[in-house]
């Protein structure tokens, strides 16, 4: 089982962040476009990349192990964005 090496608060941004269009649709495929346009307003302050990014990246992270009451667990080996994450 992956253990969470960082965890990470997620903050609201007052507009939504800009994220690549071919990952949004393929968050798409397995959440709600409701759910979808609510992410795209969150960020967290990403301690592997040392930048804000916007939540739909986090989500997509090699590194991102689950989100609980607001939290992000975060494994803190790498940031890359995998392909398919909102298939399964």
């Amino acid at each position: 089982m992956r253990q969470p090496k960082y965890t990470v608060e997620v903050r609201t941004a007052r507009r939504a962040l800009r994220v690549d269009r071919e990952i949004e649709e393929a968050l798409k495929g397995g959440l709600s476009s409701k759910m979808v346009s609510k992410m795209k307003r969150e960020y967290v302050e990403c301690p592997v990349a040392g930048k804000e990014v916007a939540f739909l990246l986090c989500y997509s992270c090699v590194s991102f192990i689950r989100r609980v009451s607001g939290v992000v667990h975060c494994e803190g080996v790498e940031f890359r964005v995998q392909g398919g994450r909102g298939t399964g």
